[in-house]
């Protein structure tokens, strides 16, 4: 099992995010529903900074969408938290689908309070029709060194 300290693999991408008001439920923890928000956000931040834009999905009229989530909730997080939503490619097939895995720390602690894998499908934007990857994407989303293909390293997911 992972130190819960410990980033499941060794340089992952990763953003900061600081936990809002309105992030919280009536439990007084990030609601179920708001991780999302920030898997999304990590992922588009990562996306980014591997070269790719909505310009460069609008020009190859491709894109890649949610197909499944796996989410574990490991510790509540609070209004005030500052979280490290890191992500990172495990997989990728080159021709339809690809895995993102993501882990959330405390940063005042670093401990893990959320894990997850994404299973990514690509296609068309012009028809919401499944469709080759681009090169591009192929190129881009590469799996990370060291990451493990059936989820997230370390972790004993």
């Amino acid at each position: 099992m992972a130190r819960s300290d410990a980033w499941d693999i060794d340089v992952p991408y990763y953003i900061e995010l600081d936990v809002a008001a309105d992030d919280i439920d009536r439990l007084e923890h990030v609601n179920n529903s708001v991780y999302l928000k920030y898997l999304e956000r990590a992922a588009w931040h990562h996306t980014e900074a591997l070269g790719l834009t909505w310009d460069s999905y609008r020009e190859l009229d491709a894109a890649c969408v949610v197909h499944r989530h796996e989410l574990d909730y490991l510790q509540p997080a609070v209004f005030g938290d500052t979280l490290q939503v890191a992500t990172w490619i495990t997989q990728n097939d080159g021709r339809l689908a690809m895995w993102r895995a993501f882990q959330i720390r405390r940063k005042s602690d670093g401990r893990t309070v959320f894990r997850a894998r994404t299973h990514y499908v690509c296609i068309r934007l012009s028809n919401g029709r499944p469709r080759r990857m681009p090169q591009l994407f192929v190129d881009a989303y590469r799996p990370a060194p060291g990451a493990n293909p059936g989820g997230n390293d370390r972790s004993g997911n």
